[in-house]
């Protein structure tokens, strides 16, 4: 996703309201339970309804999809064992970040994460995107080519394989870019699984640029985290639980909206090794990396830019509400509807409404520093953890730059392919999320 930051980040808390803080909690949560079933029906009938072959959509995915994400939801929410583990895992993603900030230090010195020669004016201000966070994409691809060339990750594909394809149909390759996205980002995903990429079919391709705007990746655990650190509880683990639950759903929306018709991926095929040995096959990976980290940072630059155009030709308009018009202003009164139902009451909906405009139009980050920024009373207990649900997603208009420049660098032949899909899946990703946040409220 696109990082920036702002003094906002300085956290303004906003106290929770308690059970007892109302007489009709109990009636309001009820309310608030069945919004969010009928929100996942919406969901799941609008996803259906933008699909590019309704007559091939299947009720397999959607059931299968939807017992996973309330499986898995249960399962963290009443079982912090099982949480536990997911952030053993996270720790060993953790372990990649600190290695390449160790290399980015070196060589770019304090603009990649070495001491500061200065005072940070604000907390996040000596952040750097392009020599901090995108470098990651260069150690991954160098640990999966090496991984390639060791046959570990086609053995790991072919254990996907078996699983996937006998719970929700979709072969190895795709299932494990799926649960990579996890803890990683939707680039760095696909990477693991590159030698594949060329033979997968169209849903699966697509699937597999969902499953990247659906989460978020370990780089910002524990960022997102700190922000929200006085606003919910536990928001490492919520934040975490959430990535976890929308991987199913990026199936289930995906498999709507472009249904597979094709033989699946099953990645029961091993691809060639083009390296001669371990340091060649690292050499090469790294290679691959530079094309990958130069086509995000262009991609990235040229879709912030056209958002700020468009928000400047909104700005000529008269103003609304005593504010110029924007995009994310616009997307807000578009979703408010949506957030009501994911669970948010109606009272409360223009103000969610708002909160998942901006992380669709600008980026999840300010999203949350905006919630972690509201005054006192602006949202329920309850309303702020379905839209921490909701919004812990990469799908925005900065993503969107990320995830064509490096699926175009990762399968050039498809290039053409990745643009025409690349937009489909801020919508694919975004109601994804949505769905997690939706679950979540039928649980909470």
């Amino acid at each position: 996703a696109v990082v920036c930051f702002c003094p906002a980040v300085c956290g303004r808390a906003l106290p929770g309201l308690t059970k007892g803080d109302s007489p009709s909690h109990e009636s309001e949560t009820t309310m608030g339970m069945f919004q969010s079933v009928l929100g996942l029906f919406a969901l799941v009938l609008l996803c259906w309804l933008v699909s590019e072959n309704r007559k091939a959509a299947r009720l397999r995915p959607v059931i299968t999809g939807l017992g996973l994400q309330f499986a898995v939801a249960l399962v963290l929410f009443k079982l912090p064992a099982c949480r536990q583990a997911f952030l053993w895992l996270n720790r060993a993603v953790a372990a990649v970040e600190e290695a390449t900030r160790s290399g980015t230090s070196f060589v770019f010195g304090y603009l990649g994460g070495g001491p500061l020669p200065f005072t940070e004016s604000y907390p996040g201000s000596a952040f750097v995107l392009a020599f901090q966070a995108i470098p990651l994409v260069l150690v991954v691809s160098a640990l999966s080519s090496l991984l390639f060339y060791w046959r570990v990750l086609p053995l790991v594909v072919r254990g996907f394989s078996w699983v996937l394809e006998k719970s929700m149909r979709i072969g190895g390759a795709l299932g494990l870019s799926v649960a990579a996205n996890v803890f990683v980002g939707m680039v760095e995903a696909p990477l693991i699984i590159k030698p594949y990429l060329g033979r997968m079919t169209r849903s699966e391709l697509f699937t597999c640029m969902t499953s990247g705007m659906a989460t978020i990746a370990g780089t910002v655990f524990i960022l997102y985290a700190g922000i929200l650190r006085q606003t919910i509880p536990d928001a490492l683990g919520h934040l975490l639980a959430a990535s976890v639950i929308s991987a199913p759903a990026a199936i289930l929306v995906s498999q709507l909206m472009i249904p597979e018709t094709e033989d699946i991926s099953l990645g029961r095929v091993d691809p060639p090794r083009t390296a001669m040995s371990s340091m060649d096959a690292v050499a090469q990976g790294t290679a691959d990396g530079i094309g990958l980290y130069l086509n995000i940072l262009a991609m990235l630059v040229v879709l912030i830019a056209l958002v700020a155009l468009g928000n400047s030709l909104l700005g000529l308009l008269p103003d609304v509400g005593g504010a110029p018009l924007s995009l994310q202003r616009l997307a807000g009164w578009i979703l408010a509807p949506l957030a009501w139902l994911l669970g948010v009451p109606w009272a409360e909906a223009h103000t969610a409404g708002t909160l998942l405009g901006v992380k669709v139009v600008l980026n999840e980050l300010l999203a949350f520093v905006d919630l972690a920024a509201l005054p006192p009373g602006a949202l329920s207990e309850r309303s702020r953890l379905i839209l921490t649900y909701a919004m812990c997603g990469f799908a925005n208009f900065g993503s969107l730059g990320i995830m064509i420049g490096g699926m175009r660098a990762l399968v050039p032949e498809r290039a053409r392919e990745v643009a025409e899909l690349g937009p489909r899946t801020i919508l694919s990703g975004f109601l994804a999320s949505c769905m997690t946040g939706a679950v979540v409220g039928v649980i909470l």
